[in-house]
């Protein structure tokens, strides 16, 4: 099966907003990849529900919406009914993880966990058999354009062992710091879903660069 490229939002040039949604539907890209931030969990906001709605109706690929904001439970329908497909709560601002995913489960979409880079796998060893999708955060979460932190290998491959019988179809999705020079490294120890915002919009031509990011590993 063939990595996922899911560009980030947030990176996108919110002047052209449309512009960009369509780019994204036209390119190779799988998903887009829509952050949430409170201000709060993180030290930045971004974009609440009425641009996920507008992106929604402009996408024809699934959203794939990562809240990075305290107490996401709060908001599951919300975040359903403007059109996420994907819900992705963080470990650290969950306090009962099990039952909000089963509430993101039930709301219609896929459950996904998001763990910082100070937060280890095996903290999801209960739960792996629960989830679609898990987010290791391969930066400090908030800003966009931060430079990768290497030790992420090394969760790959853990995570990978942890789901390997036990939920083979879980997404393993990378987010932060994702370029051309080390997407190839991040699929062979395990990764199938890469996330990329600067790398994708700061390019001179953001679909090539989205057709470099899903070229097969040889």
């Amino acid at each position: 099966m063939s990595h996922i490229v899911a560009p980030s939002v947030l990176s996108a040039d919110f002047n052209h907003l449309g512009r960009d949604a369509q780019m994204i539907n036209n390119s190779e890209a799988d998903w887009f990849h829509v952050d949430v931030m409170d201000g709060v969990f993180v030290p930045n906001i971004s974009f609440g529900f009425p641009i996920i709605k507008f992106l929604n109706k402009e996408a024809t690929k699934p959203l794939d919406v990562h809240l990075m904001i305290v107490q996401p439970e709060r908001y599951i329908t919300q975040f359903r009914d403007v059109g996420a497909e994907i819900l992705t709560v963080h470990y650290e601002a969950s306090t009962h993880l099990h039952r909000t995913v089963q509430a993101i489960k039930d709301a219609g979409m896929k459950a996904g966990v998001a763990l910082n880079p100070h937060t280890p796998v095996s903290l999801l060893d209960d739960i792996v058999e629960d989830i679609d999708l898990v987010t290791l955060m391969s930066v400090n979460p908030g800003f966009g354009g931060q430079k990768f932190i290497e030790n992420t290998y090394k969760k790959i491959k853990a995570l990978a062992a942890m789901k390997s019988g036990r939920n083979d179809d879980l997404y393993i999705e990378i987010d932060g710091g994702v370029t051309l020079q080390n997407y190839g490294n991040l699929v062979e120890a395990g990764a199938n879903v890469l996330v990329a915002g600067s790398t994708v919009f700061k390019s001179e031509n953001p679909t090539e660069t989205i057709s470099g990011l899903k070229k097969p590993i040889a």
